[in-house]
C-alpha cells in the first residue's frame, strides 16, 4: 500500500511540473523548450522560441521578440527589423480512459480473450470511455537583421531594441 502512496505522489509531482509555461531562457537538450539563435550573417540572425503545451501562443511570440531584442543590444545596435517571421502550432489529440465509465472498479473489470486470425485477442464487453482532449504546443521563429541609429519610419517589421526590453522584461516569465 505504501509503495501505491508513493507511486501516486511521484505521479502526481510530475504532472504537476509540467503544468507551467515554458520560462525564458535558452532552450535545452532535452527539448524542454526556451530560445534559440543561429548568427548568419555580422548583422542578421535566425531566432526561435519553443513553449510547452500550456504556454500561449502570444508568450512565444513576446519571448521571441525579447531574445531578439536582446541580441540586438548585446550587439550594440539600437534597432531590429524582423524579415520572415513565423508561428507554427504542433497539435495533437490525447485519450484519457474515463474511469468512471465502467460498472467495475478502475482497479478490476472482467478480462476475456477469443482465439481468432491465429492468436490470441482480448474482448472487453465493458470498454471504457474516453475523454479526449486538444493538445498545442506554439514555436515561433523569425529572421532579423539588426540596424543602428533610429529605426525606419513607417517599418511596421522595425523594433526599437530598448523600448522592446523595457516593454516586455516584466511580462515573460523567466527561469530562476
Amino acid at each position: 500500500m505504501r509503495s501505491l502512496a508513493l507511486a501516486a505522489v511521484a505521479a502526481a509531482l510530475a504532472v504537476g511540473a509540467c503544468a507551467t509555461p515554458t520560462a525564458y531562457g535558452p532552450a535545452d537538450a532535452r527539448g524542454a523548450g526556451g530560445y534559440s539563435e543561429t548568427r548568419l550573417e555580422r548583422d542578421r540572425y535566425r531566432v526561435t522560441f519553443a513553449g510547452n503545451s500550456v504556454t500561449s501562443r502570444e508568450q512565444v511570440e513576446m519571448a521571441l521578440l525579447l531574445r531578439a531584442a536582446e541580441l540586438t543590444v548585446a550587439d550594440g545596435y539600437d534597432w531590429f527589423a524582423t524579415v520572415n517571421r513565423a508561428t507554427d502550432r504542433d497539435s495533437r489529440l490525447v485519450a484519457t480512459p474515463d474511469p468512471l465509465s465502467s460498472r467495475y472498479s478502475p482497479f478490476w473489470s472482467p478480462y476475456w480473450r477469443y482465439w481468432g486470425g491465429g492468436a490470441w485477442r482480448p474482448f472487453d464487453p465493458w470498454a471504457r470511455d474516453f475523454d479526449y482532449r486538444q493538445i498545442d504546443r506554439f514555436e515561433a521563429s523569425a529572421e532579423i537583421v539588426l540596424g543602428r541609429g533610429p529605426k525606419p519610419a513607417g517599418d511596421p517589421n522595425a523594433f526599437d531594441a530598448r523600448e522592446v526590453v523595457s516593454n516586455l522584461s516584466g511580462r515573460v516569465p523567466r527561469r530562476p
